[in-house]
Parts: C-alpha cells; structure tokens; sequence
C-alpha cells in the first residue's frame, strides 16, 4: 500500500488593519505608484495592538478545520512555519493547540523564514509517510510588522501579517502520480548567503528581536534562479512536466520575482495564483494564504496539479509538488 498525505481543508486569516501604500507617503520618501510598480504591492494588513502570531494561526487553523469539517482533537499534529514568535519559547503550535482545545498530539515549529511554508508541508507529508501521524494541520503565520525598520523604505512597505493553514489526511494511494495529496518535495540551504535577508538581532546577541535586513537587488537574482531550479527538481521527482502543472502557488515576494519565475518555468500567469497585491510578502503565511483564497475564488479545483514554491532567508528555498 502507498499512503499519500492529502488535503482536506484549508483556510486563512488576516487582520482587521489594512494599510494603502497611500499610508507610507506621510513618512517617508515614497509614494502609491513607486511601491506598485517595484513590487507589485497594492495594500496588507498589519496585526493589532496585542494581537500575536499564534492569535493569526488558531484564527487560520479553526477556518481550515471548517473546512475539512474537523474538529480540533481529530488533529494528531500541528506544524507552525514562522519567523516570528510570539515568544522565545514555548513554540506557537503549542499555544495554537491550547486556542484550538486540542488536547491530544503534539506541535512544533519550523523556522525557514519565507520558504518556512514548504518546509513544514514537507515535514507533515513525512510524519504521515512515516506513521507518526494520520492528520497533521499545517500552518505558516506571521508578524513581520513587529520587525520592520519604518525608516527604511526599501523594505517596510514589503511586508504584511497574516495566516495561512492546510490540513493533509493519510489516504491509500496507487503509488503512481496520478494520486491526490503530496507527490515530491525539494529542499534546500546555503547559509553563505545570510547577509542577503537577515534580522540585526536574537537571544544570544542582542538579546532584542533586531530589524529586518535586506539586499534586495542580489535577493532577486537569486529568487528567480533558485525558484525555478527546486520546482523543476520537484517536478522531476514527480515524474511530470511544466505541461502537466495547473497552478504555480508560489511565495508572495514580489511580482517581478512571481513574474520572472514563471516565465523561466515556461508557464504562463494565467497558470499563477497571484495574492501579493492585497496581502503584500506575509512570509511562510504567504503559500498557505494564497491556496486559500485560490480555492476561495474557485481557481483551485480538486484533482489540479499544484507546484509551491519559495525562498527566504538562510538562504532556504524549496518547493512542493502535490495534486489537490
């Protein structure tokens, strides 16, 4: 028997806030059309006062139980992709399980930064291969509003908080790639390149949670080579061509990196799930979200072929290829 990790739900969430590149103008050197045309950003959400990454994730994660039409305690796993913690420790999928009434299971977080999304689905679709789990919720949540510079206009108007979940289930497969649910998975790091997306501070150096760094212009030419190197690698473990592939889900950066990816893949835009103009880059929430609202739009049907893919600090970068 082949088992395969498929989805059964999935679900997001984002904060009430929402802020117009209209609102950087009144700070900083900037303006509506600068941001748009550079990014392909239009507005994002900023979590409240008080409101933390594991309150984005439980609002996520119980949307994605609405939609497996599960509850919480038929969960065995919860796997958090995030960059920022509510705290040091314990991890967010603890706390998420305490939100949820989970009281069975375990939970942990997976810290890649953007790529964080790819790399949890790719550790739940092992849990599930390897027994450790039948149901496993995965979700990416962030708050990257809590670690900006405002002064630096490069890279404050990037970024936004939100939520993402998907819940893979272990079903019987045939073993063949006609099969729903995760068929290949590519992960990859090279910490030679940290100074390119990196935080001026931690626990064992400054003891504060430090400011997002970026080189943007050698993060893009990075982006697009290594983007389209890990989806064709994953497409050829999955034994299927760019041909084959319904939708490219890839992380919400920026949409000249979405744009350039695609056209190096040989896919049309028509075929990409595009979000990062009303959400901005939320990080490892960037996949899960944009799956969700694809589906929400009814772009993403049942039986599609889906390619994720996505790079972040570290450098981490990775993709997943599953049939939804």
């Amino acid at each position: 028997m082949t088992v395969r990790a498929v989805v059964k739900g999935v679900g997001h969430y984002l904060p009430e806030r929402i802020v117009p590149n209209a609102e950087f103008e009144k700070t900083l050197d900037t303006s509506d059309e600068w941001i748009r045309t550079r990014s392909g950003i239009e507005r994002r959400h900023f979590a409240a006062d008080g409101e933390t990454t594991s309150d984005l994730a439980a609002a996520a994660a119980k949307n994605a139980l609405k939609s497996a039409d599960l509850e919480a305690n038929d969960i065995d796993a919860v796997i958090v992709a995030t960059s920022t913690p509510d705290l040091t420790f314990p991890s967010v999928a603890t706390m998420v399980q305490n939100k949820l009434g989970m009281t069975r299971g375990f939970g942990f977080d997976v810290q890649a930064v953007c790529a964080g999304f790819v790399f949890a689905l790719a550790n739940a679709n092992s849990q599930i291969l390897g027994g450790m789990a039948k149901r496993v919720l995965v979700i990416g949540a962030e708050t990257f509003s809590r670690i900006m510079d405002w002064d630096d206009r490069a890279t404050c108007v990037l970024f936004g908080d939100g939520a993402g979940a998907l819940i893979l289930e272990a079903e019987e497969g045939t073993g063949e790639n006609s099969d729903r649910g995760v068929l290949s998975a590519d992960l990859n790091s090279d910490g030679s390149y940290k100074e390119m997306l990196f935080v001026d501070g931690g626990v064992s150096t400054t003891g504060t949670s430090g400011k997002l760094r970026m080189q943007g212009n050698a993060l893009f030419r990075q982006a697009v080579e290594k983007l389209t190197s890990t989806a064709d690698a994953a497409l050829q473990k999955a034994g299927l061509a760019h041909e084959d592939v319904n939708w490219i889900v890839p992380h919400q950066a920026n949409i000249r990196i979405i744009q350039g990816t695609a056209k190096k893949l040989g896919v049309s835009m028509d075929r990409v799930i595009v979000t990062v103009q009303d959400h901005g880059n939320t990080s490892a929430a960037s996949i899960p979200l944009a799956l969700s609202v694809g589906v929400e739009k009814g772009q993403i049907k049942q039986g599609d072929v889906l390619v994720t893919e996505a790079i972040g600090g570290g450098l981490a970068w990775g993709s997943v290829v599953l049939r939804w």
